[in-house]
């Protein structure tokens, strides 16, 4: 009888959207609109529930347990999804993720990334660029192939911090190695990337090897808050970690970054932020999908708060820029080479992760084309002796080689 209620009210709803989606059920009844553009399979009645007062977490989590299949173009299931959901509630929502800030210590943080990136080194390199930049790419221009804008954004980076030969370089968070191998190559620092993930350190070990950089480049299995206090950096940056911090870490991490930084020197932070200011977070039960499935740990804050928390830490913050549609390109990227390669990807890592990255991979490409989320790179700098970092006096040093 309940059953029969909720079929009810899913052909309401359906036919009410006027949306091109048929929903097939586990007897082989069907409602929905012909002829669709997106066909969603029920298996179980229990599917019902998502279908008839649905979330976008409440039918990601259904599609990642194999309660129901999406048949269709992503980009189609994430437009069909949101219309259905009337996902306007999606966009940040407000109040903070204080509840989280117990979850920041160092064996929390460690057993957090290593649920992520410790999952297979070859199925990320099935849908990553070649040299496995795992962060938003720099579109220089829109037709660009993704290891091209790959290695736009680390020159991009490398430009903005003036990387100089023989400088000390930092990288917090340094996944696969991109940006310490470039900047040692390219740019002639010497450089030390830290990494909680046990894949990555064994990966970017065996890249300084072969690419005969031992010795100018090092990679230690770190969290940032024991970096020893005696190094001094002439560079900082941050690309793609800053999302593990938490809200209420800012002060600690800038702290360190502060300490670590000679004076003088310049500090990147390449981060995902929220759009609106105090937003706790994505609505429609995204921000509870993505912490249960995905990046557990993770909170995401507003770009003025990154700006308050680095001036508090004693940075002057010098110049921030907002790469939002390029995330969401970046992704699309990656969400359709991983589609290409799906059973390869199924074979490494099993059906129901390949789900989780698929879902959430396409789903964020969707909130950054929609203004939920930004990605914002703030350059900030030490003073010396109370005067200005050494900065140049204006922007045009970044584009020098562009």
């Amino acid at each position: 009888m309940l059953d029969q209620l909720l079929v009810h009210q899913v052909r309401r709803r359906l036919e009410g959207s006027g949306l091109p989606l048929a929903i097939e059920l586990w007897n082989g009844q069907q409602v929905g609109q012909e002829p669709a553009v997106v066909r969603v399979r029920l298996h179980q009645a229990a599917s019902l529930k998502a279908m008839a007062d649905p979330s976008l977490g409440a039918l990601a989590r259904a599609y990642v347990e194999g309660y129901l299949d999406l048949e269709g173009d992503v980009r189609d299931i994430l437009a069909l999804g949101d219309r259905l959901c009337n996902a306007g509630e999606c966009k940040p929502k407000t109040g903070s993720d204080s509840w989280k800030w117990w979850r920041h210590t160092r064996s929390k943080d460690r057993r957090n990334i290593q649920y992520h990136y410790d999952v297979s080194n070859d199925f990320y390199g099935l849908w990553l660029d070649a040299r496995r930049v795992y962060s938003c790419a720099y579109f220089k221009n829109p037709d660009m192939s993704l290891d091209a804008a790959q290695e736009a954004k680390l020159d991009h980076i490398c430009r903005k911090l003036d990387l100089k030969p023989g400088e000390q370089f930092l990288d917090i968070g340094c996944g696969w190695g991109g940006l310490i191998l470039h900047a040692a190559e390219r740019y002639g620092v010497r450089a030390v990337g830290i990494t909680l993930s046990d894949d990555q350190h064994a990966y970017v070990s065996e890249q300084i090897a072969a690419r005969g950089l031992a010795g100018r480049v090092e990679v230690r299995r770190m969290d940032y808050r024991d970096v020893p206090g005696q190094e001094a950096y002439d560079k900082i940056a941050s690309v793609g970690m800053f999302e593990h911090v938490g809200r209420a870490n800012l002060a600690t991490y800038f702290d360190r970054i502060a300490a670590l930084l000679k004076p003088g020197g310049l500090v990147l932070n390449h981060g995902i932020t929220t759009a609106a200011p105090a937003a706790g977070g994505l609505g429609s039960g995204i921000s509870e999908f993505i912490d249960d499935y995905v990046f557990p740990g993770g909170e995401l804050v507003h770009a003025s708060e990154v700006l308050s928390a680095a001036s508090g830490s004693g940075l002057e913050c010098l110049d921030a820029e907002n790469l939002r549609p390029h995330y969401g390109k970046t992704l699309w990227h990656w969400v359709t080479r991983l589609e290409q390669h799906a059973d390869e990807a199924r074979r490494l890592i099993g059906e129901q992760k390949y789900r989780i990255w698929r879902i959430y991979m396409a789903g964020s490409a969707y909130a950054f084309d929609h203004g939920w989320m930004e990605l914002w790179q703030v350059l900030a700098g030490k003073g010396v002796d109370g005067s200005q970092p050494h900065y140049p006096f204006s922007r045009e040093y970044i584009y020098r080689d562009g």
